[in-house]
């Protein structure tokens, strides 16, 4: 009975090591097979030298209906960039023929000289820029006025007043007036005018202006 019993364990000993044996042999041809396997990525290597995997992503189209409220500020702010872009350039240049002018006028006391001075440049810049300004949108116009404030430090009532004199200026000031302006509006670049200094810091940047 005891050696019966002893022959029952020996086979069952017998067994869970070949089990074990077999078990050794998987799991080494498991690993051998990964050991083998050549998976290949793409890699990024750093400027000092580490290699670390990349992947590149699918893309995505995340699509959304835009609310009316985002609608109209894009609308705005288009026309609003359109009209920086097209007047800018007339204000730059408007600054220039103000400081041209002043320098002209420096130490010219005779009031005839110095009228004849002003004509002659109005005049000039009547034929150079008066058919693209007097073509200008009411809209821009009224940028372009907030442009020659920021470009010269005077608004446009005080310039038409200091070379064309009090009554010119009064004058301009009401045709201002009914299409929905003033001459003497002033340039806020920290406030209602942010976004017009936006676009003119892109404008310098994209096309070397000075400031």
């Amino acid at each position: 009975m005891k050696k019966g019993f002893l022959y029952i364990i020996l086979i069952y000993l017998a067994g869970f090591s070949s089990l074990k044996a077999n078990a050794q042999i998987i799991n080494n041809d498991t690993i051998r097979t990964d050991i083998r396997t050549d998976i290949r990525v793409e890699a990024f290597i750093t400027p000092e030298g580490d290699t670390i995997p990349q992947s590149w992503l699918p893309t995505v189209e995340v699509r959304a209906i835009q609310s009316s409220r985002w609608k109209n500020y894009w609308r705005n702010w288009t026309r609003l960039r359109n009209a920086v872009y097209v007047t800018y350039p007339y204000a730059k240049t408007a600054s220039k023929l103000i400081t041209e002018v002043n320098n002209q006028l420096a130490g010219i006391s005779d009031e005839g000289q110095r009228k004849k001075i002003i004509k002659s440049r109005e005049k000039e810049m009547k034929r150079d820029f008066g058919d693209k300004v007097t073509s200008l949108s009411v809209y821009q116009g009224k940028v372009l006025m907030k442009l020659i404030n920021r470009e010269t430090g005077n608004n446009c009532y005080e310039i038409i007043k200091e070379y064309k004199g009090g009554f010119n200026a009064g004058f301009w000031q009401t045709v201002a007036y009914v299409f929905g302006s003033s001459l003497k509006q002033q340039y806020e670049p920290q406030g209602e005018d942010k976004d017009i200094e936006k676009i003119v810091l892109e404008l310098q940047k994209l096309y070397g202006y000075k400031g």
